[in-house]
């Protein structure tokens, strides 16, 4: 089951990810797509960690995604991606203008074939003013076709805002 929770920063969307990997009774392994690059960014990645349980299993990957969903997906096990944005971000700021293309259609060739429960956490970028400066736009424009791409082959789409899930498409939460 494919599974892609969105929301704006500090939503709940990473709780509610967090929650459904526990309740699937699965095996959980996270995918964190997060760098630690500056000290704010590794006291986010350090909240992250203190709330997933010990015995889930970590990989730690900026780039390659769809190599390392297809790697770890099993038919009993959970595998919770957070986030898609910032897999994005690290695609957009390599000085290979073709990579974001080439790992974006990986993921979208791989996803719906894989086995077992795939949650995926984004940001929402797509709410607000449009932003200043073509790397900002490229971002949200890339976020907004990556999470429509994804949405059309998830079985659940939920929106989550100050921590209440909104389903969009698929069963209840």
């Amino acid at each position: 089951m494919l599974e892609l929770i969105l929301g704006g920063a500090r939503s709940g969307k990473s709780r509610l990810a967090e929650r459904l990997a526990v309740d699937s009774g699965l095996a959980v392994t996270y995918i964190a797509t997060s760098q630690p690059l500056d000290g704010e960014m590794s006291e986010r990645i350090a909240q992250h960690r203190a709330r997933r349980p010990a015995a889930w299993a970590l990989v730690e990957e900026p780039v390659a995604l769809a190599q390392v969903l297809r790697e770890h997906a099993g038919a009993d096990r959970c595998l919770l991606v957070d986030c898609l944005t910032l897999w994005l971000t690290n695609l957009l700021m390599l000085d290979d203008e073709t990579r974001l293309q080439t790992e974006r259609q990986a993921l979208l060739d791989s996803i719906a074939d894989l086995p077992g429960r795939i949650l995926l956490v984004s940001n929402e970028t797509g709410l607000g003013v449009v932003p200043l400066g073509e790397l900002t736009r490229r971002y949200v424009d890339e976020a907004g076709w990556l999470h429509q791409a994804l949405a059309e082959c998830a079985q659940r789409v939920v929106f989550t805002v100050a921590g209440l899930p909104m389903v969009i498409k698929g069963e209840p939460v």
